[in-house]
């Protein structure tokens, strides 16, 4: 592995990104032709971009780009598998032929200024290294108010925890062996990469606004990512569920002594309240426990299965 001049990639995940791809190539392409020039990189360092079965003319751009110089390499996916799976089928992809990859957003959200920065920590014998934001200050108030939340919560519940580190980040070869022995379907790579071990460092940097289009990251996809985010890496819900299920049995207990002063009394009617207070407080948490569990039950279901986790429909020919 050659660290001072390192053969490195650019993984992009790809989806509908027509609007903003052309641009994002030009200055990537750029950067790499920089890099290379000063001796930074190796000749033959080069973006992979892994279009997650995009129905807009993303493959047309990437295939387009490709004919006109070979830094552009392409992957075409079969069928939209997320940017998570688009990510691992890339860094699969190249794994076996460069020193180190970088994975970034095709909307250049994630600062490409600060990659050199990065091979710098690289050089220093660094094997993954975090582009982590300054600031959330470009983030409405509840997409703020939700990464914190999630931060805090996994940081609790689940394993290492980068905050405010999303999928901008260089990876050693070594590294990139190590992450392909995980076949897990439900893949969180922001919590398995400090599984990984070696030497980490941190750049910071601040993410812009996308430089054309919109974000195909709904609020569908980013709390079904935050369920992968701590459920893929820890039992400790379900153990809450017990804990809380004590909790409620000391209280429980408490109600009955109650209901039963109450009806010695003559004042059961005046138990009405609580009663209901309980049935509806209870009834919900069940309704959670159940939920909790079955999120389990379904990771379990779709692991055992052992399905291909992606298809790779087309190549470039330079890839």
């Amino acid at each position: 592995m050659e660290r001072n001049r390192p053969k490195i990639f650019l993984v992009l995940p790809c989806y509908n990104e027509a609007d903003a791809l052309p641009q994002t190539l030009r200055r990537l392409t750029a950067l790499l032709d920089r890099l290379s020039t000063e001796g930074k990189i190796a000749a033959k360092s080069a973006i992979l971009c892994v279009d997650d079965g995009s129905t807009d003319t993303t493959w047309s751009i990437i295939t387009g780009g490709a004919s006109l110089t070979p830094r552009i390499t392409g992957l075409r996916l079969a069928r939209n598998c997320g940017q998570q799976t688009a990510l691992m089928a890339g860094l699969e992809e190249v794994a076996a032929r460069c020193d180190a990859a970088l994975t970034l957003d095709a909307d250049l959200q994630d600062d490409p200024s600060v990659i050199p920065m990065m091979l710098g920590e690289f050089a220093n014998g660094a094997d993954t290294v975090y582009g982590v934001r300054r600031s959330r200050d470009t983030d409405s108030r509840a997409k703020r108010w939700s990464a914190r939340a999630f931060y805090s919560v996994r940081s609790k519940l689940a394993a290492d925890n980068v905050r405010d580190h999303s999928d901008f980040r260089l990876m050693s070869a070594t590294v990139l062996r190590r992450l392909a022995e995980y076949g897990e379907a439900n893949l969180y790579l922001r919590g398995l990469l400090p599984l990984l071990g070696g030497k980490t460092a941190v750049v910071e940097y601040d993410r812009a606004e996308r430089v054309a289009g919109r974000s195909k990251y709904a609020g569908r996809s980013m709390v079904s990512l935050a369920l992968d985010g701590i459920t893929s890496f820890t039992s400790r819900p379900i153990r809450a569920i017990f804990i809380v299920g004590l909790v409620l049995l000391i209280l429980d207990v408490a109600v009955a002594l109650y209901v039963f002063i109450s009806y010695f009394r003559g004042d059961s009617i005046q138990g009405w309240t609580s009663l209901m207070l309980s049935v509806w407080f209870l009834g919900s948490i069940l309704l959670m426990a159940v939920g909790i569990i079955g999120e389990y039950i379904g990771k379990i279901y779709i692991e055992v299965k052992r399905r291909p986790r992606w298809f790779i429909q087309e190549r470039t020919e330079e890839l």
